[in-house]
């Protein structure tokens, strides 16, 4: 079955960097967009942005596209993203999915269960 497992995620200084994550498996990894998705705290479930299978193209929101990068490893299962200049608001929980290509519930079928980042000084 579908499996997505994510990681990297902790407690971190604000200006600081991490990097998230997110191995999958069960599926044709190489072929299959994927997305990353947050719950900051306090907030609603906000899309961070998405990646093509083959990781040419990427997406982002409107509040992610400047500190946020998205790349895969298909030879790794694995998709990442990298959060640089970290910001309190950054605090949340980071959540990997299968990706259809817009952003209705529907269009991410499988979902890990997240990485908590926490951004304190």
């Amino acid at each position: 079955q579908v499996q997505l497992v994510e990681s990297g995620g902790g407690l971190a200084q604000p200006g600081g960097s991490l990097r998230l994550s997110c191995a999958g498996s069960g599926f044709t990894f190489s072929s299959t967009a994927m997305s990353w998705l947050r719950l900051p705290r306090g907030r609603n479930l906000e899309w961070v942005g998405g990646i093509s299978g083959d990781g040419s193209e990427t997406w982002y929101g409107d509040s992610t596209k400047t500190r946020f990068t998205i790349s895969r490893d298909n030879a790794a299962n694995t998709v990442y993203l990298q959060i640089d200049d970290l910001k309190t608001e950054d605090t949340g929980l980071y959540r990997c999915a299968t990706w259809n290509g817009d952003r209705t519930a529907a269009d991410f079928p499988a979902w890990g269960r997240g990485t908590d980042v926490t951004v304190s000084a």
